[in-house]
């Protein structure tokens, strides 16, 4: 959605009688004050996402300074109102999803408080739960956010990862979640809405006859949460929540003592930020994390482990459940290195190819996150794979194929390009912003089509093996 004039951020919050709360790509852009101007004017008080200053990006710029410049200076803003206006970060676009864990995602709570009320004065609101599928450590996180404090929150929002079947089958996750986050806000109240996914959300982009399903059903299990009240024994809830408190205490601390002694002003907001992005979530987790460093890798043993890595795993062995030995064998002596890449900032088909070439023992290069075509071609120009592997999901996924050919061909490359995903793409000229499946236009014009992760084994044996 883009709202092209401050008119237009006034139009759509005028649409319904409740506080506008902007919660995506005004903070952590380039335009991050221009955008946080029309926010305010609109009058929202509730303006977003510090998380995707971090992992987003747009595409083709790559200047971080400009980027942080700007994110500092609308925070500077936001702090001269004369009403309380509240700084969101969702912390699952941020680094959460990256994390190994939970302990270094709510380290990240702390650390970015410290920030922007810290350093700026300005009241911050948290979001947390796409990732988040196991019912206990979700509860316990929410407890944790209770227990110091960091309140009013902005969403708890839904377990999207969560919803892999049918409309009829994910009415199962989105009661699953939701349960446990009207219990939460019952029980130790932080002031997060609750978010109910429409069910269709894994398939398509959701209609609006579908939202106020979603918003039903969870209006109704709200009522029916205060029967679960007595069934809940907390002794283990408040043990994680415990745990999260301390061990993420001693992140965020790390974090400043390790950035101090690299000589960055932690009394700075402008380098503070700009420190945290450009080391990364996994940079920072290997330096500054508190589990015990595994003797086997670089990692750190998580004291909480985040449910994603564990669910990633898991569906890279159904990927490969009818992989038969002789075609694992098979792959091994090709001797196959693939670039993983993806086209947009969503990462997590990205860790799952990741995970299914780690399971068959073929070398998978890191080929980055939003990278843009050109960045992708002047890599493999250097490595040579015999594949490049690209994982998409926001409606751009023939003009980057086609787009990476043609950087790729200019280098005199001709190498397979394979890609899954959410294989659509906007019509140009088209009167909706609504994607449109293009997998047979892929195809037609060269790419290896994946459209399920399953694809994956029978592509790669498919591959010639010598390499150009």
């Amino acid at each position: 959605m883009i709202l092209p004039d401050v008119e237009d951020f006034i139009a759509l919050t005028e649409g319904a009688p409740a506080a506008p709360h902007f919660g995506d790509f005004v903070l952590g852009f380039p335009a991050a004050l221009e955008n946080t101007q029309a926010a305010l004017a609109a009058g929202s008080t509730a303006i977003g996402n510090l998380g995707q200053y971090f992992t987003f990006r747009i595409p083709g710029w790559n200047d971080d300074i400009e980027a942080t410049a700007a994110t500092v200076k609308a925070i500077g803003l936001i702090a001269k109102q004369p009403a309380p206006v509240i700084v969101h970060s969702n912390l699952d676009d941020g680094f959460a999803a990256q994390f190994t864990d939970l302990a270094s995602c709510f380290g990240m709570i702390l650390l970015e408080r410290s920030i922007v009320t810290g350093l700026a004065n300005v009241a911050m609101g948290h979001c947390f739960g796409h990732h988040f599928s196991d019912p206990v450590t979700r509860f316990a996180f929410q407890r944790a956010i209770a227990m110091i404090d960091a309140t009013p929150g902005t969403v708890i929002y839904g377990n999207t990862i969560s919803y892999r079947g049918v409309p009829a089958q994910n009415f199962a996750s989105l009661g699953s979640y939701l349960l446990v986050d009207a219990l939460g806000q019952r029980l130790f109240p932080t002031g997060h809405a609750i978010n109910p996914v429409p069910v269709t959300e894994n398939e398509r982009i959701p209609e609006i006859d579908e939202v106020v399903e979603a918003q039903l059903f969870a209006g109704r299990l709200a009522e029916h949460a205060r029967l679960y009240e007595p069934l809940i024994d907390f002794t283990e809830i408040d043990r994680i929540a415990s745990v999260l408190v301390s061990a993420g205490e001693r992140f965020a601390s790390n974090v400043r003592e390790g950035l101090a002694a690299v000589g960055v002003d932690v009394g700075d907001i402008f380098e503070m930020l700009l420190a945290l992005r450009r080391l990364g979530a996994r940079r920072l987790e290997r330096e500054f994390g508190v589990g015990l460093q595994d003797s086997r890798s670089q990692a750190r043993v998580p004291l909480v482990p985040a449910t994603i890595l564990t669910e990633i795993h898991e569906m890279a062995e159904a990927a490969l459940e009818f992989a038969t030995t002789d075609q694992r064998v098979a792959l091994r002596n090709c001797r196959h290195n693939v670039i993983v890449a993806t086209s947009d900032v969503h990462e997590h088909g990205k860790m799952l190819i990741e995970e299914i070439l780690k399971q068959l023992n073929v070398e998978s290069i890191d080929g980055g996150v939003s990278t843009d075509a050109a960045a992708l071609a002047a890599m493999a120009t250097e490595i040579r794979p015999t594949a490049i592997a690209i994982s998409t999901y926001n409606g751009v996924a023939l003009d980057y194929y086609l787009e990476l050919r043609r950087d790729l061909t200019s280098r005199g490359l001709d190498i397979p390009i394979l890609i899954g995903g959410r294989l659509n793409q906007i019509p140009e000229g088209s009167n909706t912003s609504l994607p449109v499946d293009v997998g047979d236009e892929l195809a037609e014009a060269g790419a290896i089509v994946c459209r399920e992760a399953s694809h994956l084994l029978s592509s790669l044996l498919a591959l010639p093996t010598s390499r150009s």
